[in-house]
């Protein structure tokens, strides 16, 4: 008996897969906690030189004594609608002094540069930017250290993936949470940056393994019918983890102690090797069928159904030959639909964790601001559960994707054009553009698993994945493209790229065709004729329809843009 018949007995989602599904899912909570943590711990506060005369120097003010040595001291530049504020990297050579209540005051000359600030501290107590000193031509540390993290991600997909598929689900699992919680702590403890961004590596490489590996166990017993549902659902546990992250870098003010406050609670995760069992589908695939045969008996158990003893045989694999996404780019039409597809994938991801970075570069409170772009996400994922069958994949894809693409694009005015106190305008535009994004996001996965063919579906969609990523990976750089161009369009760059590309893949995909509802390509010649008049059309009486058959094989679901199939 095949395995999608095996849980079509056992009920497409029992009581079983469903416990079973909500222990995986609470992987999302940790990984959205670490993935966004960034926005907190590498925050650029208000800065500037610190006065050399006196021992206690502050950001703040001390009094009238303090800002006269202040203006005496620090340089004023002209910012943005013509405002001037203290420089943050120079202050005047001490050439001459002058007295002022007994302290030596340097007399107004020529510039320097400074080795040593002092920080406003009304928002975050410290960030890891503070501790080193990552400021005043090394700003670009901050992005490296963020596209170190997506790094890690693009390895552990990988590595993991591999890792995997031979030595088991739960084992990739277990290695996967000792890394986690490696690199969770000695994030927090790091005395350097070097360090840093090596746990931080290690965070986003054991965030993939673990996430991949868990759930993936949880989505093989899930049947056919509620494969799409269950593939937004953990979403909202991604959702989860953003809010905590939040509340928790509210009241935790310090870095180290905001990454620790994080780290704690993943010792929880060794649970895993307790209570969840192998994927049974990867069981099968190595023969071991008496083990994948109890866990399945133990399932039926629990749902309170029975079904034949040893259900399981060399028949269940569902495993047929697979190919490589290759023989999609022989064909000039195919060539043109999979490169489409991966150009949404990179952008999709791109515009989700840019936007996510970008939030402490907006005016306002950063926990406000990060509080209703979560939000907004939340509202995304919502949107998608809701229409995605009904409206179809193209129309809301696209739809989300221009929406927030041309929200990002109008930031140009509010930014440029508009009063300093319309900044909250900026605010909402930036969010539109995660709503939009963030659908977009969840829609991509299910609508280009259902435009490759089915013996190249884990091919197009490893690679897809890969793409993603390097969108990812880039990211950080975008976001942070205002601390490398100075005045107000520099803070509106971030948003113009990322509005542009966000407009221009959402029309891109207007050329690939609707799948829901259709019969799905089974090989290349389906695909080649795919999309054509009277082709693909719902077929219920047809053995090859399925409303969610592209979701027939093992496959992971990682985190928003971070998906990835596997056997």
């Amino acid at each position: 008996m095949r395995f999608d018949e095996i849980t079509s007995l056992l009920g497409q989602f029992g009581k079983y897969q469903k416990i079973l599904y909500l222990l995986v899912s609470i992987n999302g909570i940790y990984t959205g906690m670490q993935m966004l943590s960034s926005v907190f711990t590498l925050a650029i506060p208000d800065h500037r030189c610190d006065l050399q005369s006196i021992d206690n120097d502050t950001y703040k003010v001390q009094g009238h004594w303090h800002e006269i040595l202040i203006n005496q001291s620090i340089p004023l530049v002209k910012g943005d609608d013509d405002v001037y504020a203290y420089d943050d990297c120079e202050m005047f050579a001490t050439n001459q002094n002058t007295t002022y209540n007994s302290l030596n005051v340097p007399v107004n000359t020529s510039k320097q540069d400074c080795d040593k600030w002092v920080y406003d501290k009304s928002t975050f107590e410290s960030t890891f930017i503070t501790k080193a000193n990552l400021i005043c031509g090394q700003e670009i540390a901050r992005a490296n250290a963020n596209m170190i993290l997506m790094g890690g991600v693009l390895i552990g997909a990988i590595a993991m993936g591999i890792f995997s598929d031979v030595f088991g689900r739960k084992k990739a699992l277990i290695v996967s949470v000792f890394l986690h919680v490696g690199g969770a702590f000695g994030s927090a403890f790091a005395p350097n940056y070097a360090l840093f961004v090596t746990f931080r590596f290690i965070v986003g490489f054991s965030n993939m393994g673990m996430f991949m590996s868990a759930f993936v166990i949880g989505m093989e017993l899930v049947g056919p019918s509620y494969r799409v549902a269950a593939g937004i659902i953990i979403e909202f546990f991604w959702c989860i983890g953003l809010f905590l992250l939040c509340f928790i870098a509210y009241f935790v003010r310090t870095w180290n102690m905001l990454q620790l406050a994080l780290a704690i609670p993943t010792f929880l995760l060794f649970a895993y090797f307790w209570i969840i069992p192998e994927s049974p589908r990867w069981l099968i695939s190595k023969g071991r069928y008496e083990e994948a045969n109890k866990i399945i008996q133990k399932c039926a158990k629990v749902n309170g159904v029975t079904i034949p003893e040893n259900v399981v045989g060399k028949d269940s694999d569902d495993n047929g030959e697979k190919q490589s996404v290759l023989k999609m780019l022989t064909v000039p039409k195919l060539l043109i639909r999979t490169l489409i597809i991966y150009f949404n994938w990179c952008v999709v991801s791109m515009v989700y964790y840019g936007l996510g970075l970008n939030v402490g570069n907006l005016n306002g409170d950063i926990y406000v601001n990060f509080a209703i772009n979560s939000s907004m996400e939340l509202g995304a994922y919502l949107l998608c559960l809701l229409t995605l069958n009904k409206v179809g994949r193209k129309v809301l894809h696209a739809g989300t994707m221009i929406l927030g693409g041309v929200a990002c694009l109008c930031t140009i005015f509010t930014v440029l054009y508009a009063d300093e106190s319309l900044y909250w305008v900026t605010v909402v535009l930036s969010n539109v553009g995660k709503f939009g994004v963030s659908a977009a996001f969840a829609v991509i996965y299910v609508w280009s698993a259902e435009l490759f063919p089915t013996n190249i579906r884990n091919s197009g969609m490893g690679s897809s994945s890969m793409f993603a990523r390097v969108g990812s990976m880039v990211s950080p750089y975008i976001a942070d493209l205002g601390t490398f161009v100075e005045g107000s369009f520099g803070k509106a760059l971030p948003l113009i790229v990322f509005g542009g590309l966000s407009v221009l893949a959402g029309l891109l995909s207007l050329f690939l065709p609707e799948t829901s509802g259709r019969i799905l390509p089974e090989n290349i010649e389906d695909a080649v004729n795919f999309g054509k008049e009277d082709s693909g059309k719902k077929n219920p009486s047809s053995k090859k329809y399925y409303m969610n058959e592209a979701y027939n094989t093992s496959m992971d679901i990682p985190p928003p843009g971070e998906f990835k199939t596997i056997n």
